[in-house]
């Protein structure tokens, strides 16, 4: 998350979006976004979060895993870089399993104190995924999209986007990149972003690789949990890895493109408006990339302009009117919940989450990833083809 501050408050983005986030942790699923009734207890703040609109119900599921030829500067000798993440699928029998949390308890409060507000203000949310539930028997096993966040944030921050791609058939792998957000690992160790540890793009790419080689691993019928903990049933066999998309969200979207320039099996990159510096640059690329641009624009960055002129295959840049940075993730959704916590005027919101109303932003965020990879991973669907009056916010510039 960027630095950029906001004078008439004196809170830095980062600040309030880190908080929007803590207290949308409280969040059960529901769209309308409204609190529940008041009573003489109501108990910590409850937020919600959008259903996903696909045919399957979702499950989820955590992974620890190790990568050996990293060592960790901050955990001691001996010690190599650890990742959480989380692979979310289209599953059955979701009756039978809670649905998971949106955040650990232990993350939430280190988010919640890292802002200065009460860690046992709000509860965990919930998603829309089940832990644990069977994989969905299908025809064909599922495309894979891989998640990275943007910086300071957390695997969470776009579960709207992501839990919308399982609900439609996908295998969704969000990253947590260790030292740069809040992680909590299966011994109750949490890390938070650590300034002494240099974590650029490029870091964040070959967090990804490796997480790319555990794909492998588990589309084999592998489980490549350190602890061995059992995957759901069906997840082993279930992921394709000749049909691997990619997504990231700012310093994510960066090493979206970073890591689409290193390796083959990423067949097709979305950027959230990420700004694309790195030290080296991203470099040409002959496979389809589409950018989200709101305030990482190929205008406003010089960066994002040759980037684009680094595009020799299919590529498409959109942009939805009166979006801000983190409007494409979860943030423009809850952001306006905790204004109504908060008594936070509608200037200081418009502030913070621009003109673009939440709940388009949903539909925008709901829409355009799933048809981005529809078309290069399924070879499907016609949204892209050119603007669309369903979605008069979303131009696509030229």
């Amino acid at each position: 998350m960027t630095e950029t501050s906001v004078p008439e408050h004196g809170m830095t983005r980062r600040t309030l979006v880190r908080a929007a986030l803590a207290v949308g942790a409280g969040a059960s699923i529901g769209a309308a976004g409204h609190a529940p009734a008041a009573t003489a207890d109501p108990g910590p703040v409850r937020l919600t979060l959008p259903a996903p609109t696909g045919p399957h119900p979702v499950g989820t599921v955590p992974l620890h895993l190790v990568d050996r030829s990293q060592p960790d500067p901050l955990a001691g000798p001996g010690r190599h870089r650890e990742l959480m993440v989380s692979v979310w699928y289209p599953a059955r029998d979701v009756w039978r399993h809670p649905r998971a949390p949106w955040m650990t308890a232990a993350s939430l409060r280190a988010l919640l104190e890292s802002t200065g507000f009460d860690p046992d203000a709000v509860r965990a949310p919930l998603t829309a995924g089940h832990e644990g539930a069977p994989v969905r028997r299908a025809a064909r096993r599922l495309p894979v999209v891989v998640y990275s966040h943007g910086a300071g944030s957390h695997r969470s921050d776009t579960t709207i986007v992501v839990q919308e791609l399982a609900s439609h058939g996908y295998a969704v792998v969000t990253v947590d990149h260790t030292y740069d957000g809040p992680t909590e690992f299966p011994d109750g160790r949490v890390t938070v972003r650590e300034d002494d540890y240099d974590s650029t793009p490029w870091t964040y790419t070959r967090d990804v690789r490796f997480v790319l080689d555990q794909i492998a691993v588990l589309a084999a019928g592998g489980n490549p949990d350190v602890d061995r903990r059992p995957l759901p049933t069906g997840l082993c066999t279930a992921l394709d890895p000749h049909r691997i998309g990619m997504f990231g969200w700012s310093k994510g979207g960066t090493a979206t493109a970073l890591t689409m320039g290193t390796d083959q099996r990423v067949r097709a990159g979305l950027s959230f408006d990420g700004p694309m510096l790195s030290q080296p640059r991203p470099t040409d690329l002959d496979r389809p990339f589409m950018l989200m641009t709101a305030e990482y624009t190929r205008v406003t960055e010089p960066a994002v302009a040759e980037f684009w002129s680094h595009l020799h295959g299919w590529r498409l840049n959109v942009q939805a009117a009166g979006a801000l940075h983190q409007s494409y993730g979860d943030n423009q959704w809850l952001v306006p919940q905790l204004a109504r916590v908060i008594g936070m005027s509608d200037e200081e919101l418009t502030g913070w989450i621009g003109t673009l109303d939440p709940a388009r932003a949903v539909r925008i965020q709901q829409a355009y990833p799933l048809a981005f990879f529809d078309r290069h991973l399924r070879h499907r669907g016609h949204l892209l083809r050119g603007p669309s009056r369903s979605f008069p916010e979303v131009s696509f510039v030229a």
